[in-house]
């Protein structure tokens, strides 16, 4: 049987594929009931949502292991999360792998920002040395069990340095053994076009909301010759917009009666969860 990352690898061989981004398990799973192929686990959804703290690297290697693997064994699709720098140096990069791994995701990708980092759409940020990413990658590489657990190398260094750097970074990083490559914060439609003629590996595109990089539609990604299309805070800011405006008309009316025809049921969670309550005499 094949694992989730062999499945995710026969995916992106064949043709582009969307990855929503969740914050936690339950949205994986809506992800997977309306039909997507694989997931995305925001590490900004998973700070905010869980720990309500920005995307600068304050949750631990353990914390994103086990909330990153709630989201991966509850669902069937391939799950990839976002590592950020691999919580250390090449050793501790070595160790994040392993535990990934365990927790059952297929992939996982990180970034070549120094720590503390800062979301990949702010300005403040800085980076490694490329002989620095250089070793965390090939650490990755080296300590995988399943050869098949896909490492994607994230630079930054499109808003840090220029365009052509990133572009001789992320040739560095395959050559290092990267088995896909994530530009982070391009700033046109015609910098995902070149990036895309010079880099002879697997790209990811982010198309998150609000920041430098113009929202292509995925087919424009797809014809580019991207493989990975990730959209990593989308869900959560639609539900954090909604349970905003449910909870000002609560305080106001005094009542949730009026959004009733808005909420998901109780009958289409318990479906979206695989529970029977009849099994257990549920007569409510």
């Amino acid at each position: 049987m094949k694992t989730k990352a062999a499945r995710l690898r026969e995916l992106i061989a064949k043709s582009a594929i969307m990855m929503p981004g969740v914050p936690n398990a339950s949205m994986a799973r809506q992800v997977e009931q309306v039909g997507f192929d694989a997931v995305y686990i925001s590490g900004a959804g998973m700070a905010n949502s869980t720990a309500g703290v920005p995307d600068i690297g304050l949750l631990t290697l353990t914390e994103v292991a086990r909330l990153a693997g709630y989201v991966a064994n509850a669902v069937n699709i391939p799950a990839i999360v976002d590592a950020d720098t691999g919580f250390g140096g090449a050793e501790n990069v070595a160790r994040t792998i392993r535990e990934l791994e365990s927790a059952g995701l297929a992939g996982c990708h990180i970034e070549d920002q120094e720590f503390p980092k800062r979301c990949g759409h702010l300005a403040g940020k800085s980076i490694v040395d490329v002989d620095e990413m250089v070793g965390k990658i090939k650490a990755a590489v080296a300590v995988r069990s399943d050869p098949d657990f896909i490492i994607i190398a994230r630079t930054d260094a499109r808003a840090v340095e220029d365009f052509d750097r990133a572009v001789d970074r992320a040739q560095a990083y395959v050559e290092a053994g990267a088995d896909a490559i994530f530009p982070e914060a391009l700033q046109s439609a015609e910098e995902f076009k070149t990036f895309a003629g010079e880099i002879k590996a697997p790209l990811l595109a982010n198309m998150t909301e609000f920041g430098k990089s113009p929202l292509l539609s995925f087919k424009e990604l797809s014809d580019l010759g991207y493989r990975m299309v990730i959209y990593p805070m989308s869900a959560l800011r639609v539900s954090m917009k909604a349970s905003e405006e449910f909870l000002r008309d609560l305080k106001k009316q005094g009542t949730q009666s009026g959004w009733i025809d808005k909420m998901q049921k109780r009958l289409e969670l318990y479906e979206l969860l695989n529970y029977d309550p009849s099994a257990e005499g549920w007569r409510g």
